[in-house]
């Protein structure tokens, strides 16, 4: 009898061994959502890392780091033919992208995701929708209607308001782009702006009722690059970061 204890004793102790904590379970889950959830720094503010010209090699001029922020100065004298929009190394497809931008007065720019490099496209809004960075008091673009205007899907979807701050002051845009859910909104300093499906018939039909409606790669590309736009005017970013959703 007394074997018997001890032999169902030393039994019950290699099992709780062998048996995962319930605690170290829920600890493991909650290390992996926490991972999900964190954000990724895209530009700190002291290098170009993780940037590249679109189609071309390491970032430099004509943008500059000033002041923890990335600063595009058009050049008095342009090459034919070049520019010098940027893209991300890394591809990101569901997330929210969040940053600081301020334009230059009368400026122009513009904040692309979704964009698929290759030499087939020359530049990144060929494929890359975007968000508009704008000056809206002083440049022409913004008189063409408010899709065109900052905060604006480009030609797609106008801002339910305009809360964007004058020339040469910073404004923060949090914009969400999630293909599972099929949703993507833009939030600028505070306050949601556009709310918009990103594909399917919605997208499709969006698309095809703007200047991008026989544009061969538009918006064709879930999992792509993001990218900031070189439109000949000053502009900087900065406190660039991205949550994978």
């Amino acid at each position: 009898m007394k074997k018997t204890i001890v032999l169902l004793i030393v039994l019950a102790v290699f099992a709780c061994k062998d048996k995962p904590k319930e605690t170290e379970v829920v600890s493991e889950v909650a290390e992996e959502e926490t991972m999900e959830n964190e954000w990724i720094t895209l530009f700190d503010g002291s290098s170009f890392e993780g940037w590249h010209f679109y189609g071309a090699g390491a970032m430099g001029e004509p943008w500059k780091l000033e002041d923890g922020a990335m600063v595009f100065y058009p050049p008095a004298e342009r090459p034919q033919g070049a520019s010098y929009n940027i893209v991300t190394d890394q591809e990101f497809e569901n997330f929210v992208l969040s940053l600081e931008w301020r334009i230059a007065a009368n400026g122009n720019s513009g904040i692309f995701w979704g964009v698929f490099e290759d030499e087939k496209y020359g530049q990144p809004y060929e494929t890359g929708p975007e968000i508009q960075v704008l000056d809206n008091m002083g440049h022409p673009d913004a008189k063409n209607g408010p899709n065109r205007q900052a905060g604006a899907l480009y030609d797609m979807v106008a801002p339910a308001e305009d809360v964007t701050n004058p020339a040469g002051e910073w404004n923060t845009v949090e914009l969400t782009i999630n293909h599972k859910t099929n949703e993507g909104s833009v939030v600028q300093n505070g306050t949601k702006i556009i709310e918009f499906a990103v594909n399917g018939d919605a997208w499709n039909a969006m698309v095809a009722d703007s200047k991008f409606a026989t544009w061969e790669g538009f918006g064709n590309y879930p999992l792509g690059k993001i990218g900031l736009q070189d439109h000949g005017d000053i502009v900087s970013y900065r406190n660039i970061k991205i949550k994978k959703l």
